[in-house]
């Protein structure tokens, strides 16, 4: 690394610094969100070693991006002391910039510009020319696995592609301490794992320090140390096995006999000794209050027809320890009588077939074809998962199924509605939840709600009894009068399933739902999600958090536009897993499928 000597002639080289690289020092700060004062930072202390990766996690709201901020200067602490490199990052903030590299969530590229334009743009701004420039860029395209697409707009690019041509900016001029804020949001797992093989090796490498939020907890498994924030404060900082170790003998496998992985766990989940349990695979993975006993052990296999084994704790089960210590199953959806969201009855009409009907539908863009001629269809009631990496045809999918975006080609029905002769009666329908936060970002909750509510036709007493019903189902009520744009991704997510729920549409099509939030918010997100099919909702879902996936009913796996392979999860593991694995999951069949397709 070379230091900017003009800014500070007295930085030790990296190499010579012993002492920590970023400390914290009784950081506190709030901030006001309309009527509401927030403490997002309250009494943070800890510090970072030098040559290690920590991983910051902690749910929505946990004061986790506003750290980053602080940590190089863009934030001023109300209270405490940040230092990097001995530097203080409120009064030295140019001296420390000018060492650090942060990747915020939204990363800067310049989509009408080219991949090479993008990393000449920033090569200027940090002031590298000549050979190295040229040396540095050819590092980095090779590294980040764009060498053959430095002509594409970055407009073009898939997710990953995105993440890592935006990393690749930031690493121009190799940093002392990277800050990555959520770096693999929105991103499949064949790119998760690119990028973390990037940022590890490069840590490693180069004897960098980082600090990377992460609402992942596979990977923040992968740190050296971990911190976890909640409600501004630290909970709990240590390396990953150390936390582990405290839940050692509390985690468990249930194999269901008799009955579904699905409704294995919702039986489990009622148990006064089980704190959380999750789909895994074929079976049901649980969290213990503790270490169950043989009497107990016996006693639940024979009450809920399962086998049970002694499992090792993942990260996971000590976040939910931690955020939600006495919760045994997260809240599901609750309808009164004045807002009870679809009865079997006004359902039968679509019982009889398919509810969307996809038929040979391609579309296609300039010379582009972003789908390829793809048959399936969704029956009532049931949850369909559509998987697939960036760039796969998911989105583009969608958006012909809600009416946004006519097919090129090929025949698309949904609740019975042509969407070729009908596109607008259909979506009266239908609800959407986009991948991106689509919503009024300048209205307020309330005011969003009002709106949608509005153009859904709702008027009077039944608008203010949705309305109603959304702000305390959603846990939005103390956040109805904040600015939409300003709210943390979590609430941003359930006020737009609130939204899309609010006219209780027969199909609900969710682009990535849960893309960004915690653990606890997921299984919330999908308690509602089970609870609305139970209904008779069709739900069709994207999603790049495979575990989630065993929770659909069917799923298709989709590569380059095309349906690579279609079948519930059970289907798919057994003909798709390699025989290694001792627990097959969606994701080692999907992983296995991605690499077999030619690219």
């Amino acid at each position: 690394m070379i230091y900017p000597k003009q800014l500070n002639q007295n930085i030790p080289p990296a190499t010579d610094y012993d002492d920590p690289v970023l400390r914290y020092d009784s950081v506190s700060i709030c901030f006001t969100n309309g009527k509401l004062t927030i403490k997002a930072l309250d009494n943070v202390t800890f510090e970072l070693k030098k040559g290690t990766i920590t991983g910051l996690i902690g749910p929505d709201a946990a004061g986790k991006t506003t750290l980053l901020r602080i940590s190089c200067g863009l934030l001023k602490p109300g209270h405490g002391k940040v230092t990097v490199m001995g530097m203080d990052a409120t009064l030295q903030s140019q001296e420390v910039q000018s060492i650090v590299g942060y990747m915020p969530q939204k990363f800067g590229l310049y989509e009408e510009l080219t991949v090479q334009e993008n990393l000449e743009l920033y090569a200027d701004l940090q002031g590298i020319v000549g050979k190295a420039r040229e040396i540095r860029f050819n590092e980095l395209l090779k590294l980040a696995g764009l060498s053959n697409f430095t002509r594409r707009l970055a407009k073009n690019l898939s997710g990953g592609m995105k993440q890592k041509l935006g990393l690749a900016c930031v690493l121009i001029k190799m940093p002392v301490l990277l800050l990555l804020d959520e770096p693999t949001v929105g991103i499949d797992p064949v790119s998760r794992r690119e990028l973390w093989q990037i940022i590890t090796g490069l840590v490693k490498s180069n004897g960098s320090t980082a600090l990377i939020s992460t609402a992942y907890l596979d990977e923040a498994e992968k740190c050296d140390e971990v911190v976890l924030l909640h409600n501004g404060k630290v909970l709990a900082t240590g390396s990953p096995s150390q936390l582990k170790e405290k839940l050692h003998g509390r985690t468990y496998f249930a194999a269901p006999l008799g009955h579904s992985n699905k409704g294995l766990r919702k039986l489990l989940c009622s148990h006064p000794v089980i704190q959380d349990a999750i789909v895994f695979g074929n079976n049901v993975r649980f969290l213990a209050k503790h270490s169950l006993n043989e009497s107990e052990q016996q006693s639940i296999e024979t009450q809920f027809q399962c086998k049970i084994s002694s499992t090792t704790p993942r990260l996971e089960d000590f976040f939910v320890t931690q955020i939600q210590p006495e919760c045994n199953n997260p809240k599901g959806l609750s309808f009164n009588s004045s807002a009870k969201i679809l009865t079997s009855k006004k359902h039968e009409s679509l019982t009889a077939g398919p509810v969307i009907e996809v038929s040979n539908v391609s579309r296609k863009f300039n010379n582009f074809y972003a789908v390829k001629g793809i048959t399936f269809s969704v029956h009532y009631g049931e949850i369909f998962g559509l998987l697939g990496a960036n760039g796969a045809g998911k989105s583009t999918t969608f958006r012909m199924l809600c009416g946004l975006l006519p097919p090129t080609s090929g025949k698309l029905k949904v609740a019975g509605v042509d969407l070729l002769h009908a596109a607008a009666k259909a979506r009266e329908r239908v609800g959407y939840v986009s991948q991106k936060f689509s919503l009024y970002s300048n209205l307020s909750v309330l005011e969003n709600l009002r709106f949608y509510s509005s153009a859904y036709g709702l008027i009077g007493n039944n608008q203010k009894e949705k309305i109603d019903w959304a702000l305390k189902q959603f846990d939005l009520l103390p956040f109805k009068d904040s600015v939409s744009g300003t709210l943390p991704l979590g609430y941003k997510q359930r006020l737009s399933m609130a939204c899309a729920l609010m006219h209780e549409p027969d199909v609900l099509f969710l682009d990535e739902p849960t893309s960004g939030v915690d653990p606890l918010a997921r299984r919330e997100f999908w308690s509602w999600i089970n609870e609305l099919s139970q209904t008779g909702v069709t739900i069709m879902v994207t999603t790049h958090f495979l575990e989630e996936a065993e929770y659909c009913d069917r799923i298709a796996i989709m590569a380059e536009g095309e349906i690579l392979a279609i079948g519930s999860p059970s289907q798919i593991k057994k003909e798709y897993c390699s025989a290694r694995a001792n627990i097959p999951t969606v994701e080692d069949a999907f992983i296995e499928l991605i690499k077999k397709h030619p690219s």
